[in-house]
């Protein structure tokens, strides 16, 4: 059975599960990608050092959210393409797509270096933080293209339905990266920079691999020089379908900015440094229902671009009923170890652990409630519905929380921007769930 048979054909249950065990690697590999910087920042250089990258970690999220916009949006595109048996669709798609990547990476760069001090000032970076700030980022800018192609790249070979080699992709260069880390920080000390380096390292490898990938017979397309081009039309679907995913991660990273400079203002440099912590266990938490949306992505968009959609509808409730369970039970296992969970990142500055404990604890009560809502966001980008699936992503990030951040601290101090979060899950959970019906009655006259 080829691999658009069996996006047609195999059974819904066992196919989600043989895509979701590489897709939950590869997430995971590419997790600790932030978790492991901060990890050996943390207890190599000093809570004020992990202070400096967390005010970083805003932009990184705009550099992740480009690739997302191209990533994402040409997968979808290619899978539906392939749904449709329109083989020479996808590979012009693929190679649009690669011509973006380059652009965007250049653009980005130029900018980064360009802004970067007022940046870092208005993500938080001030004082004795900031030269920690700019130190990483100065290296992380130089390795933006590395980033932006691999992560996009590797996003499309999930989409053509080869997510064991994706899952092969994030184990090497993660891997990679956790070697290196300690190579540089502590063997070289080369500090903060020792991280950002082993990073660009890492991506580097990884486009090595996901480009031989998209060049060897194992591909289901090719990447073919005559289509390294940009299609303007092609650039505007992708765009439309991509920017969800970027204006998810775009808004993450103005809520991330404005929570920096709350943090610093009620809790000091250090809450910065804990926010940090709580992103990492939080983003892992999250990638791992993301895994859901790798796993359930390709299937989805095969088979509504095949109109087949009592298959559409089974891959819909299972993968919601997955996304549920794995949130309920990270949220337990992060209220009952929560300190342990802590100490991983910093023992030397026992009010760090003050400060993110309580926080940590706070954002894994609604943990239970997101599940559903990422996955849901998911099936309208699938289907190519990109202004629900935006709508969607916004009333989480910006349309609820926002205002939250700005109005709670001023009554609960610090604990009011741990709050924050989970009022805002927790009320966007409920108007996802009326989209979610009204989508599932929809497919329904549609059988």
């Amino acid at each position: 059975m080829d691999r658009t048979e069996e996006l047609a054909k195999s059974p819904i249950g066992p196919l989600l599960l043989k895509f979701y065990i590489p897709a939950f690697v590869g997430v995971l590999a590419n997790t600790l990608y932030n978790i492991v910087d901060r990890i050996f920042i943390g207890q190599g250089v000093g809570a004020e050092a992990l202070s400096g990258v967390s005010a970083v970690f805003p932009i990184m999220l705009i550099v992740m959210g480009f690739g997302l916009l191209i990533g994402i949006g040409s997968g979808v595109l290619i899978s539906i393409s392939l749904g449709r048996k329109n083989k020479e669709s996808a590979e012009k798609i693929l190679g649009t797509g690669f011509a973006l990547m380059l652009l965007v990476s250049a653009f980005i760069t130029l900018m980064g270096f360009a802004l970067k001090k007022p940046i870092l000032h208005a993500f938080g970076a001030t004082g004795e933080i900031f030269g920690f700030a700019n130190d990483y980022l100065n290296v992380i800018l130089l390795g933006t293209v590395f980033q932006v192609v691999g992560f996009s790249l590797n996003n499309i070979i999930r989409s053509e339905g080869n997510a064991r080699i994706a899952m092969f992709s994030m184990l090497l260069s993660a891997g990679t990266n956790v070697i290196l880390n300690p190579v540089f920080i502590f063997g070289l000390g080369w500090g903060v920079q020792g991280s950002a380096w082993a990073t660009n390292i890492s991506m580097l490898l990884l486009d090595v691999w996901v480009i031989a990938h998209f060049r060897s017979k194992r591909a289901v397309i090719r990447l073919k020089r005559t289509y390294i081009r940009v299609d303007f039309q092609i650039l505007k679907e992708i765009t439309a379908i991509g920017l969800s995913p970027f204006a998810m991660q775009i808004a993450g990273s103005l809520v991330q900015g404005i929570l920096n400079s709350r943090l610093i203002r009620y809790g000091g440099d250090l809450a910065v440094g804990g926010m940090g912590i709580i992103n990492s266990i939080i983003s892992l938490v999250g990638m791992t229902i993301v895994a859901i949306n790798m796993a359930s992505q390709p299937v989805i968009g095969f088979n509504y671009g095949a109109r087949s959609f009592v298959r559409v509808k089974e891959v819909l409730k299972t993968a919601v009923a997955g996304a549920t369970i794995i949130a309920i039970v990270s949220s337990l296992l992060i209220e009952l170890f929560s300190a342990e969970i802590v100490s991983l990142f910093n023992t030397s500055s026992p009010r760090l652990a003050e400060i993110t404990v309580p926080g940590l604890r706070i954002f894994a009560i609604s943990l239970p409630v997101v599940g559903f809502q990422i996955v849901t966001g998911n099936y309208f980008q699938s289907v190519g519905k990109a202004r629900i699936a935006i709508l969607l992503t916004l009333l989480r990030q910006i349309i609820v929380l926002l205002p939250l951040l700005l109005i709670l601290p001023r009554w609960f101090g610090l604990n009011g921007i741990w709050i924050a979060n989970p009022v805002s899950d927790t009320v966007s959970a409920m108007i996802v769930f009326v989209f979610l019906v009204r989508e599932w009655r929809r497919l329904n006259l549609s059988l």
